[in-house]
């Protein structure tokens, strides 16, 4: 009864364009403060547009959960700052220490916080996928940050993962026995979802989406995405999800947002290519039914292009 209550609730929530509101944490360079979804998981929901100055870079979801013998964290944060503030809500919430934090993918709002736990002598976990982008990359995702974020990106260096896994890794710490995964191929490489068993809960990463358009990059395998999706992800059958952006909700509004909109986008620019039709004209493929996302003008005509690279000689 108190699932159902619970979900009730978050479906009741509506989906706001938060692009467009003003930051939730005056004074705070979170842009939302941490609130707990389900007992012992807590969430600090990031704004649904692009990192900017104005939301520090705190535009993912920053998670965490309190297991009876410690505290693990879920994404670095996208800089020191932000991982700090993070941590400073976290001890409001218990006196538990911070034991483990997990990064979700090899991007910038997943891994520069890292430098700031290392700073506090915790581990960092990640999928070896990830932390390879992140060591290839990091320069340059660390220059794009300090560039929006300027002053605060003070304190941030490289610092990468210290604990790697390929294979699912097992954590049983006080009353939690929860499962980190990398289901399959999806949104970028290393795509790792903190599943809790026993809670029915999904800390999805990237892998999911709600209220907000996700972004197809030049390494994204969509096709991919939705074989990952319907044969590892939703048979888990999660009842709470927190996605990699969005508000917290459940499997059917993540599927309707994510596995939906790159069903219906492939459709699209498959039955472009089928007519014959190139590059220049794809970008401009129908995806009206899909406008209510937030960032839709931002990324709509950049994921067309990007799919129909993908599809062209599939």
């Amino acid at each position: 009864m108190i699932r159902h209550a619970l979900l009730a609730v978050m479906l009741a929530t509506p989906a706001f364009a938060f692009e467009d509101v003003a930051d939730q944490y005056p004074g705070n360079v979170l842009y939302s403060k941490p609130y707990e979804v389900i007992p012992n998981v807590w969430s600090a929901i990031g704004a649904t547009a692009p990192p900017t100055y104005e939301n520090t870079g705190h535009n993912n979801n920053l998670s965490f959960i309190v297991t009876g013998d410690g505290v693990i964290v879920v994404n670095g944060g996208a800089n020191y700052k932000l991982a700090e503030a993070l941590h400073a809500e976290i001890k409001l919430a218990t006196d538990q220490p911070v034991k483990l934090v997990i990064n979700e993918n090899g991007q910038g709002h997943a891994m520069l916080g890292n430098s700031y736990w290392a700073a506090q002598g915790v581990d960092i976990l990640a999928h070896e996928d990830a932390a390879h982008e992140f060591a290839d990359r990091g320069p340059q995702i660390l220059a794009g940050m300090e560039r929006y974020a300027r002053e605060n990106s003070e304190g941030t260096t490289l610092v990468e993962p210290t604990i790697l896994f390929s294979d699912p890794y097992m954590i049983d710490m006080g009353d939690m026995h929860i499962e980190v995964m990398h289901a399959g191929p999806s949104h970028g490489p290393g795509d790792t979802q903190v599943w809790i068993p026993d809670l029915g809960m999904m800390i999805a990463g990237d892998i999911a989406f709600n209220n907000r358009m996700t972004p197809i990059f030049e390494d994204t395998c969509t096709s991919c995405w939705i074989e990952t999706w319907e044969t590892v992800f939703a048979p888990l059958g999660a009842t709470y999800v927190i996605p990699g952006h969005g508000n917290p909700t459940n499997m059917a509004q993540v599927e309707k947002d994510t596995i939906g909109y790159l069903k219906h986008l492939r459709a699209a620019v498959g039955a472009h290519i089928e007519e014959g039709g190139m590059l220049d004209q794809a970008y401009y493929v129908d995806q009206d039914a899909y406008q209510y996302l937030d960032t839709f003008k931002e990324l709509a005509i950049k994921n067309a292009g990007q799919v129909f690279t993908e599809m062209e000689f599939e």
